[in-house]
């Protein structure tokens, strides 16, 4: 990624951070925009495997690496329906504010979610179906979210990822100190991930540090401690950016640096990436406008002059183009055709006019003679 310049001249958008991932290229990265969820449960055609006597699970796309041991946390989204009603409920994995487990240590009605999460491996997309023995019990759930009784459940479940905690220790249970490094430490491992080009896998890495500070934690923070969590939480915002670019989901990456930019209306490197989000997307104005605003903090940067320079070259390659086409619409002017002429009406009208400057000239000799 981009990056600035130190404390008193900014660097430029090009150079190298140990705490940053690396400039991307101009040429993108090909890649595949992450599937979402479908409004209804996706139909699977791959093998059913039963892990419980009331649990079975169907895998929609591979994961990778291991699975969770007991009590890991476990980071996911899901979206759940009561089987064979048009009832479903939803929860905060729209915000992408991934859901937190401790296996081991759910509560009673995710016993059965546990279950299939804890046969995932991490970036894992799976199908499972849950007994209503497993889910919310005989009389269902008359609060959020609202279940049906004695509803058979279905989850599409992604598995983000997990932590290894001997303990089985939460988020909720952790000091601000504890959170903000176990942040870090996914940042970095996203970083390194990164670095491989594990683009997914990065932005995975990412997510679950920005879920260790979510909008309920930020707000109890204030000085040292929330600059201290801005300083990881920021990044991985904008490393996310940087990898949805490289994957060609550019609004998704325009969502992350706002993000940021609700924090640090000025930051250059939110800025730099969403401009570039736009340019591709063909938000011309609104990408000059980022890039303009990022050389007021960072004036000698070539990265976004390069920027400035392509939007120019864009705009005069549109202004021919479409010089070209009205062109052709309405083609040259025409050139007045002249009329043929008449020689007979010619020469008549030549002979008159000898006759009346004989007439003249004879009554001009006449008048000299009297």
């Amino acid at each position: 990624m981009e990056e600035l310049q130190g404390s008193q001249t900014q660097s430029s958008l090009g150079q190298e951070d140990e705490n940053e991932v690396i400039t991307e290229s101009s040429a993108f990265v090909k890649g595949e925009p992450a599937p979402e969820f479908c409004s209804n449960p996706p139909k699977v055609d791959s093998e059913v495997e039963v892990l419980h006597e009331k649990v079975t699970k169907q895998i929609i796309k591979e994961g990778h690496g291991q699975k969770p041991s007991k009590y890991s946390t476990c980071f996911f989204h899901y979206r759940a329906w009561a089987e064979k009603s048009e009832h479903k409920f939803e929860d905060t994995w729209l915000e992408q504010r991934p859901i937190e487990m401790v296996l081991g240590k759910e509560k009673k009605e995710m016993t059965g979610l546990s279950v299939g999460v804890a046969s995932m491996k991490a970036g894992e997309r799976a199908l499972v179906r849950v007994g209503w023995e497993l889910g919310y019990g005989e009389e269902g759930s008359f609060s959020f979210p609202n279940v049906p009784p004695k509803a058979d459940l279905v989850y599409e479940v992604e598995l983000i990822g997990f932590d290894e905690t001997k303990e089985g220790k939460a988020r909720s249970d952790m000091t601000v100190e504890e959170r903000i490094g176990a942040a870090d430490r996914r940042k970095m491992d996203g970083n390194a991930l990164y670095q491989e080009e594990k683009l997914e896998e990065a932005m995975q890495q990412y997510e679950m540090a920005i879920a260790y500070m979510g909008d309920d934690f930020m707000f109890q923070l204030f000085g040292k401690y929330r600059d201290m969590a801005l300083a990881v939480k920021n990044p991985c915002h904008l490393n996310m950016a940087a990898c949805l670019i490289k994957l060609n989901r550019y609004e998704e990456a325009i969502g992350q640096c706002n993000t940021v930019l609700g924090e640090d209306e000025n930051n250059v490197k939110a800025l730099f990436r969403r401009g570039k989000a736009r340019a591709t997307l063909g938000q011309t104005d609104a990408a000059r406008e980022d890039f303009l605003k990022a050389t007021k903090y960072a004036p000698q940067d070539k990265a976004i002059a390069k920027e400035l320079r392509l939007l120019a070259e864009h705009d005069k390659a549109v202004y021919q183009k479409q010089k070209e086409i009205y062109k052709g619409i309405f083609g040259p002017r025409p050139q007045p055709v002249p009329k043929p002429r008449n020689w007979l009406i010619l020469i008549w009208q030549w002979l008159l006019s000898v006759f009346y400057g004989l007439v003249t000239l004879f009554k001009r000799e006449r008048h000299k003679s009297d």
